[in-house]
């Protein structure tokens, strides 16, 4: 897939925006965008297949662009890549691929940039995982995204579990039953059923109730209306910890976060706004902020 658009910053500069579904690089050169995409690209998760669709996401922008290898080598690149957790990573990352001058950092930089520009203010990222930010005089802070395991409140992902927890305080006796809970029980028709889907659920399996819940809460089940506002609470008092302030920006993305939005304070859904534009448009202005860096 490729696409052109116009920017207006000249140089020849590289982003990448890497993720567990996608890779999507772009080359900017005078006012043009060559935009292309591959495949997976978590470096944690699978760092060769990783490198592997990174290659061919060059090698195909060589092609659309006409440039070189050797050009497109030497071209600054910032690559914001899903599992980029430590500096050893990132390290193996630049002996593994043919680039010269690269910053290299994890998705979640990219994300926040493209959302909010220049401008003060916050997202929380809420999909099958999640991570809150906030970007202040352009300084970003960004915390969350530490996985199923130690982290991700709010995800999709944590409000499935929350779901099953649920459910099986309902059969304990310790809540009342509810829709939510009837429909769980009717997919997991038992306690040990719950147990083993969610001791072998990947994420985004454990992340597929997260839409039971949202619809039963719209249709006014207590239950699932209690799981909406502990995950909005999060949202909400972590939102404040790292610097958003009533009367800043604030966008909720991912496939889930704005489901969250009528369990905010008011003073918070006052400042939502939309997106200003995608990842890969925030990796494009971190390379170009990369490049001028370099220059000087």
């Amino acid at each position: 897939m490729t696409q052109h658009s116009p920017v207006q910053n000249p140089d020849q500069i590289l982003a990448f925006d890497g993720g567990g579904t996608r890779c999507r690089l772009a080359l900017a050169r005078g006012s043009e965008v060559v935009r292309v995409e591959t495949g997976p690209a978590n470096v944690s998760s699978n760092f060769d297949l990783a490198v592997a669709q990174i290659q061919l996401g060059l090698a195909q922008l060589a092609a659309t662009s006409g440039l070189s290898p050797k050009a497109l080598a030497e071209t600054p690149a910032y690559l914001g890549l899903a599992g980029m957790i430590s500096p050893e990573i990132a390290a193996r990352l630049r002996q593994a691929l043919p680039l010269s001058r690269t910053r290299i950092e994890d998705d979640r930089p990219a994300a926040l940039r493209g959302a909010l520009g220049v401008a003060d203010g916050a997202i929380a990222h809420c999909g099958t995982g999640s991570f809150l930010a906030s970007q202040i005089n352009l300084q970003q802070r960004i915390i969350g995204g530490w996985g199923p395991q130690l982290g991700d409140q709010a995800s999709a992902q944590w409000l499935g579990r929350m779901a099953l927890t649920a459910t099986l305080d309902v059969v304990d006796g310790l809540a009342a039953p509810s829709t939510l809970s009837t429909a769980i029980l009717a997919r997991l028709p038992s306690p040990a059923r719950i147990v083993a889907f969610a001791a072998s659920a990947s994420p985004k399996d454990m992340g597929a109730f997260a839409r039971e819940v949202t619809e039963h809460a719209t249709s006014g089940d207590g239950l699932a209306i209690d799981l909406m506002r502990r995950g909005a609470d999060y949202i909400a008092a972590q939102l404040l910890k790292i610097g958003w302030s009533p009367g800043a920006r604030l966008c909720l993305t991912g496939g889930l976060a704005p489901q969250y939005s009528r369990y905010l304070p008011q003073d918070m859904q006052q400042a939502l706004c939309q997106p200003e534009a995608e990842p890969l448009t925030g990796a494009l202005a971190l390379a170009r902020d990369f490049a001028t860096l370099r220059a000087t």
